[in-house]
This record gives structure tokens, sequence and C-alpha cells, in this order.
């Protein structure tokens, strides 16, 4: 099969195994090419095949040395469709992991359900006895509670009142503007119970429960705040909402691991370019305007630079830096800088159709897209035909060595 891009809005229907495993190797290279830190031992990453997830597993086992169990929901390739490129990410990452002699399983599967959990802890019993970091980094749309049945939808809403502003199709190269009406009051209870902190503290519960948890113990949960410029739908919106639940979650967490000297923490990452964030109204226009002005001051970062950051300087570090003052770990801090700040605030004004692909990184918003899904990496001929069935060892047999 030759595979192309098909974009339908904010979603590109195809993935290129060839273009995901090109991109989790340039990931893997660059934590090897920035050295060895003391980390975790045995990690648990659930969400862990694309974005904040899949860098964590990366820099775990190639920055740590650490083995790992990746927890997530992707779809295998049929007759008809290729698979999902988090599907492609995991095969790739799996088959690095184990050429290098690390250990690394993958459970396929809905990570809020009670039999994902389950399956967990019998694959953690058996192989790590216990784990000493969980790193929680799930994007769902929808999520069915384990013990109601009832099944919630997040939106991506403004709070009290209707927001307009400016956004892009960025495909098109136009500059629009858009108006979203305010949330209802069980539309903003949906996305915390999606997005929230009720399925993370279930994990943890279960796994103390089970005595899986290791002295010491860490958990890390990933959130985004943002500058001003996006609060109205971002931090004062729904999706804030559920990120202030996942804070509050954070901080009962450490309260419960508090006998295991163990402790919960939330990291504010900087933007980038994910399938979530693209379906955003004006964080895609926001995303491209920072990533101009970051790179040419040399400060821009994908996930996996801000991952091995975190890991090293702050979760693992021997004087880890200091939080903010509501107790985050603040790894948002180059975007944060005033001073880029000021360049946005004085650009976003100005920016019109006519003049967006001088003003703003556009090109690298669509090309960082695009590379979400395997396409437009260098060495990667898109002309070729390729096979689009691609396995996961751990998943598809039991019988993969132990490592």
């Amino acid at each position: 099969m030759i595979i192309q891009p098909k974009i339908r809005g904010f979603i590109c229907t195809t993935a290129h195994p060839e273009g995901c495993k090109k991109a989790v190797e340039e990931q893997v290279n660059y934590v090897k090419s920035k050295g060895a830190f003391s980390g975790p031992k045995n990690v648990l990453v659930i969400g862990a095949s694309t974005g904040y997830g899949l860098a964590s597993r990366i820099v775990a086992t190639f920055g740590a040395g650490a083995k790992t169990i990746g927890v997530f929901f992707e779809k295998e390739a049929d007759e008809k469709r290729t698979a999902s490129p988090g599907w492609y990410n995991s095969a790739a990452f799996e088959q690095l992991a184990h050429q290098h002699h690390y250990y690394a399983k993958s459970l396929n599967g809905d990570a809020f359900s009670k039999e994902m959990k389950e399956r967990a802890a019998d694959l953690i019993r058996r192989d790590m006895k216990q784990v000493d970091l969980i790193v929680y980094s799930l994007a769902s749309p929808r999520r069915v509670h384990p013990e109601t049945g009832h099944a919630f939808s997040s939106t991506l809403k403004p709070i009290g009142k209707s927001f307009t502003g400016k956004t892009i199709d960025a495909f098109r190269g136009e500059v629009k503007e858009v108006t979203i009406e305010p949330a209802t009051e069980e539309e903003v209870a949906n996305t915390v119970a999606v997005m929230g902190g009720e399925d993370w503290e279930m994990w943890i519960d279960f796994l103390a429960k089970e005595k899986l948890l290791a002295e010491g113990v860490k958990t890390v949960a990933y959130s985004y705040l943002g500058p001003e410029l996006t609060h109205a739908i971002y931090k004062e919106g729904t999706i804030g909402k559920a990120k202030e639940h996942l804070k509050m979650t954070a901080d009962k967490l450490s309260q419960k691991l508090k006998n295991l000297q163990g402790e919960a923490v939330v990291s504010v990452d900087k933007a980038v370019v994910t399938q979530a964030s693209a379906a955003i109204p004006v964080v895609p226009l926001y995303i491209s305007l920072l990533f101009k002005i970051m790179k040419e001051k040399g400060t821009h970062e994908g996930c996996i630079e801000q991952i091995y950051r975190l890991f090293k300087d702050h979760l693992y570090a021997s004087h880890p830096p200091a939080r903010d003052a509501e107790g985050y770990i603040r790894i948002d801090d180059l975007e944060m800088d005033p001073e880029v700040q000021q360049q946005i605030a004085e650009l976003w004004p100005r920016i019109t159709t006519e003049n967006l692909a001088q003003l703003t990184d556009v090109k690298g918003y669509c090309d960082d897209f695009y590379r979400l899904f395997g396409f437009n990496l260098e060495g990667v001929d898109y002309n070729a035909e390729v096979d689009p069935v691609v396995k996961i060892g751990s998943i598809n047999t039991d019988a993969v060595t132990d490592r």
C-alpha cells in the first residue's frame, strides 16, 4: 500500500508506519545524545502511545534504563485502513527498546476500565513486583465510568458567556473569527469527569490496594495553563475546570502516598501540536505564533525535550527546582517568558490571512501536525509501497522474552 496523508478537518485518517518509526527513533536518539541520569526503575505509563506519554516512556527507558509498561487504546491496521499513529509509535518503541535489551510491554484497551487496571496490575506483579513511577497522560474525548457505566463526553467551551476570537484553518492558511457558546453545567461536569483526576486517583488507589506501589513512589500528570490570550477558551473554560480537578487530585494523592514517602505532582507543559490541541479554537493560531518567536530565540522545544528536562531537572534532580505558588512543576517556563508573551500580544491583533505566513510559523505548525501521523519526515520514501500491518510483540503474543 502507498500511504499518503488524508486530512479531514483537524484529523488525519491515515498514518505511515515507517514515518512513525522514524519519529520515535529521532526521540530516542535525542535522549541518548543527552546522556543517562539516575531515575525510575519500574514505570507504568497510562496513555503511552503519543505526545507527552510516549516521550515519558522513551525518557524513562533510554534516559534512566527503566522497565516500562505502556497502556493505550489504539487501532491495528485492517484490509482497508492503516493503524493509528499511536499503534505504530508503540510498535517502534518496543522494537527499539528490545534491541537495546530493555524490558518493554504494552497493554491495548480502555484505560478507564476496571479490566485494564487489573491487566496492568497482573503484569506489574509478575514482571516488576512494584512500580516507582506512574505517568498519567490520557487524552480522550469520552469516558465510560467503570462503576456506573455512565458515558461522559468532554466539550471545549467557555464558561459563563460566549467567546469570540481569532482562529485559523492552518491547512488553508486562513484566519477566521470563531464564536463559541458557553457550556451548560452538565457539559462542565462531563468534561471534568473525562479530563479531571478521578480516573488517575482510581489507578493509584487500585495499585496501592494491590500493594504494587514502591517506597518513594512518584506519580505525575500533565497539564497546560497557557497565557491570558487563551484563558477564556482554555484555563477559564471547561478544560480549565478539568485541569483544576486534576491538581486537586494530585494534592489528595500526595496525602495518600505519604505513608510510602511518595508524592503526586502536576507538570504544566508547553503548548505543542497534538491531535487534541488542533481541535481547540484559537490555540492553533497561538501555537503558530509561539513557534515562530521561540524558534527565533532558540528556545523552542517539543515533547521529548520537555520530558527529558522534567525527569532529569525536576522529578529526579538531587535538588529539584522550586515549584510555583500553587505547587505546579513549570516546564512551560520558556513559553511563558515575559518577552515571548509580550511579542505575541503585540503581533496578535495584526494577524490576517494575508500576512499569516509572514507573522507566524503556520508552516511549522502544519509540519508538526503531519509528523504526528508519520508524514513529512526526512529519509522516508512516501511513494514506496509499505505494509500497513505492524505487530506489537507483547500485545499479540505472551511469549516475548522478559528483558
